[in-house]
């Protein structure tokens, strides 16, 4: 088997340990560089599988040097490791094929299941889309597979701006709703894709999910908790069993109780996602900010 390569960049102790026990040897041989200059001169003279960048480098600065990767190796595969960044950043890392993204603070255990994933992936460099759309009104579409989900939901959550409860709170809402579009929309048919909206405006987040099916009625989903009674809470399980679905059917219930408005259209294949601001502590900003210019 011939040996793969990664190239580590700026990785500190727990990153280099955690890779460590992804890419083995002698299936994988890791190299590491300091900066990303010094990445560069690495590969003018070697091709890397797989390149990790390092927390001590902006957003900005590692889609650059994907740029300038892909001038010398077109598809390489790359994931940013960010100290900091910005939406922008985010959409522009998506354009440029970057495979994932991640800023500080992050999950040691989420990146190192994206980079499994990029390990294993037939191919890598499609199925994320990024659609025309306007500053702070993102339009995406992704491939109607798991993995591609999971690597659009971790470039969506670097793209939410609210604090970090309001934001774990949206990205679990839109995971459902997404996994739903897939499996009940896409039927898990990677020739389809799914559409995804994302909002930012002073006084809320809104997120748009439209999937390429038919679409439903609330009385055609008898398998989601959505649909039980008060007083039988479980009843959805009994007709999962029967149609032989796997275990789950709370997404849309849970997404609904945790964002202030979940809207369907008539036809059922696109749902609005809406969760509002403190509005008190955002007119209280703003009127601080006032004062300071004035």
């Amino acid at each position: 088997m011939e040996q793969k390569a990664a190239l580590v960049i700026d990785a500190g102790d727990e990153v280099s340990g955690m890779l460590s026990q992804i890419l083995k040897a002698p299936e994988w041989r890791i190299q590491k560089a300091p900066n990303n200059e010094a990445a560069i001169e690495l590969l003018r003279s070697t091709r890397f599988d797989l390149i990790l960048t390092g927390a001590g480098s902006s957003g900005k600065e590692d889609v650059e040097l994907l740029r300038r990767i892909r001038r010398v190796h077109p598809h390489t595969c790359m994931i940013i490791v960010a100290d900091e960044s910005a939406p922008a950043d985010v959409i522009a890392a998506m354009r440029e094929g970057a495979f994932s993204y991640f800023s500080r603070p992050f999950s040691l255990q989420a990146l190192g299941d994206m980079v499994r994933n990029a390990t294993e992936a037939p191919c890598w460099d499609d199925g994320i889309e990024v659609l025309p759309g306007a500053p702070n009104w993102y339009r995406l579409a992704a491939r109607c597979d798991i993995k591609t989900a999971d690597r659009l939901l971790q470039f969506v959550y670097e793209m939410i701006e609210l604090p970090e409860p309001e934001k774990e709170v949206v990205a679990s809402a839109l995971r459902e709703l997404l996994m739903n579009a897939i499996e009940y929309g896409g039927k898990f048919d990677p020739d389809k894709y799914v559409e995804m909206s994302y909002v930012r405006t002073k006084r809320a987040v809104a997120c748009r999910v439209k999937d390429p099916g038919e679409g439903f009625s609330l009385d055609e989903i008898s398998h989601s908790a959505i649909m039980n009674p008060p007083d039988d809470p479980l009843r959805h399980v009994g007709f999962r069993e029967a149609e032989n679905m796997r275990p789950g059917g709370f997404g849309v219930l849970l997404a609904r109780s945790s964002v202030d408005e979940l809207i369907y259209t008539d036809k059922g294949n696109e749902v609005l996602l809406i969760k509002y601001i403190d509005s008190g502590k955002q007119r209280s900003n703003e009127t601080e900010n006032t004062l300071r210019r004035e």
